[in-house]
This record gives structure tokens, C-alpha cells and sequence, in this order.
């Protein structure tokens, strides 16, 4: 039978500093135990709870290198902040990559978050949703029709092609990384999917279904036949010897994280999709090439449902 929804493991970000060669069987490991998709955050640095600061590697660069050493799984990021990126650039990269994959690439999108890399970077923090919608407006003119001519109040592109063209007629699918109000009018007249993070909904199938359910609702008003915007989610998993999420962020929310057997963790995956999701993204604590062996466990019972 075929899975109830597929499923996707979160790469590490800044959990521990982490190897080249690591990060590379992980997602060798996702795809030989059968994941469907292998996801990396975009991200720059977080400031931990220790005082230290740590960053991941870059998602694109990332991206570009585990889509030549893999050959079935899905890639993307989750979610790519337009704020770090030329949109036209983001747009030249995600069509590179889905290139190197030969059409894996999911394109994750959303506006950042977190200020204090905005600063460290030298990217505006201002105005983070209105350059978000014309970062959009370029990427998908020209991942779907390859060109794109726009001069906006943030963003000024000219008779700009998109050559080689994405592998994919019509480029590779979208997805918001968003569910906030303002950016569901914006993305879901033009998106693929939706996501929303673990914590933003209590890492439970009700809290997603209820979440679920306001974002049908925006989604008709846009225009959308109902299901047309698939649904995904972030699942936070803690699995033995689990010490908590490395991250300022996570040490601030009060989600309480998937635990227990290979069939109660599977259980939960099925009430998500029971819930609506057509994709889940395992956040995994810890997470590291042993934790996505164990989690295969998982997908073969969620097989066999």
C-alpha cells in the first residue's frame, strides 16, 4: 500500500558543527532506508543558548552538492529566505540545482526570521513581507515562464532570461514556508504547497488540522479548488539519547516533540496525514546518520499500514 503522506528528514543545522562528509551519508542514509525527501534549513547563524554563535552551511551550496551524490530523494530548503538572495540569482540557483538533480528540487520559500543574521549579514530586516512579494513575483516569472521584467520599490529586474531553462516545463513546484495572514495572500495564489514548522502549531495532527483548515480558507478566497495547495508540516521527533533542539528559537516554544516505538512515531505520521498533510519534514533530535537508520524502522512500518 502506498504511504499515507510522504515523508522528509530535516538535515542538521546547528546542533553540533558538523562535517562535510557527515552531512553527505545522512542523506545517503535518508535515501537507502527510503525517505522521500531530504530538506536543509537556510539559515546563516543563530546565537545559542550558551552564549556561543554557530552557523550551517550554506543551503544552496548544500543543496547543489547532495543533489549530485543522491538519485531518488526529493531536495529543498525549508524554507529559503528571499531576504539572503537576489530573487533573479535564487531563481539561476533553484533552476542549477533541479538541474543536478535531474527535477528533485522542491523550492521552499519565505521571508526569514530571525533579525540578528539579517544584521550580520548586511541584509534590511525592514519591510521583510512587501520585499517578499516582489522576490516572488520575479522567481516564479522565471522558474515557470523564464523571463522576467519588473521594477518594484525593492527589487528592479530588465528583459531578465532564465537560460538553461529549469528541467521541468513549468519549473520546479513552489512552497510557502508561511502561514502567517498578509503572506497567504501573496503566496497561495501561486504556489504548489504550504508549510508551517513544528512549533507554529503544537506539533499535533489537531493543532495541524486546525491550521489546515484557515489555510483552505484563504486559499479559496485566492481562488484555489480545495486541496490544489498541498499541505506540509514539521514534525519535531526526539528519539533516545534526545537532548533537546540546539537553537535560541527552539529553547522558546513549548512544542512537546514525537516519541516513543517505531510504530507510535509511525502512528503519528498517519494522524497527520489523516490530518491533511501531504508531506511531513521529521525534525529529529538528535539527528544524526544512526537516528535516520532507526527512523527507517518507521517508514517500513508506516509501509506496511
Amino acid at each position: 500500500m502506498p504511504r499515507p503522506c510522504r515523508v522528509g528528514v530535516q538535515l542538521p543545522e546547528v546542533e553540533r558543527r558538523m562535517t562535510w562528509p557527515e552531512l553527505t551519508a545522512m542523506a545517503r542514509a535518508a535515501e537507502r532506508v527510503g525517505f522521500d525527501s531530504v530538506w536543509v534549513g537556510d539559515h546563516l547563524l543563530y546565537d545559542m543558548p550558551d552564549g556561543s554563535v554557530r552557523g550551517p552551511w550554506e543551503a544552496w551550496t548544500t543543496l547543489a552538492a547532495l543533489a549530485a551524490v543522491t538519485e531518488r530523494v526529493e531536495l529543498g530548503p525549508l524554507v529559503a529566505a528571499t531576504a539572503f538572495h537576489a530573487p533573479a540569482m535564487l531563481a539561476k540557483q533553484a533552476a542549477t540545482v533541479d538541474a543536478i538533480s535531474g527535477g528533485r528540487l522542491i523550492v521552499g520559500l519565505g521571508a526569514g526570521w530571525n533579525e540578528r543574521e539579517f544584521t550580520a549579514f548586511g541584509f534590511p530586516y525592514d519591510h521583510r513581507v512587501s520585499r517578499f512579494d516582489e522576490a516572488l513575483t520575479v522567481i516564479r516569472g522565471l522558474l515557470r515562464d523564464g523571463h522576467a521584467d519588473f521594477h518594484g520599490r525593492f527589487v528592479d529586474v530588465t528583459d531578465c532570461r532564465l537560460d538553461p531553462p529549469p528541467v521541468r516545463p513549468g519549473g520546479p513546484p513552489l512552497m510557502l514556508g508561511s502561514v502567517g495572514p498578509r503572506m497567504l495572500r501573496l503566496g497561495l495564489p501561486h504556489v504548489d504547497s504550504w508549510n508551517i514548522w513544528w512549533a507554529d502549531y503544537g506539533n499535533t495532527p489537531q493543532g495541524f488540522a486546525a491550521v489546515r483548515e484557515r489555510v483552505e480558507q484563504a486559499a479559496a478566497a485566492a481562488g484555489r479548488a480545495p486541496g490544489e495547495v498541498a499541505a506540509t508540516a514539521a514534525v519535531l521527533v526526539r528519539l533516545p539519547g534526545g537532548a533537546g533542539r540546539a537553537s535560541s528559537y527552539a529553547q522558546t516554544v513549548e512544542a512537546g516533540p514525537v516519541e516513543g516505538t517505531p510504530a507510535d512515531i509511525a502512528g503519528h505520521i498517519a494522524a497527520m496525514a489523516g490530518a491533511g498533510a501531504a508531506h511531513v519534514q521529521l525534525v529529529v533530535d538528535p539527528i544524526t546518520v544512526e537516528s535516520i537508520e532507526w527512523l527507517g524502522e518507521v517508514l517500513a512500518v508506516l509501509d506496511q499500514r
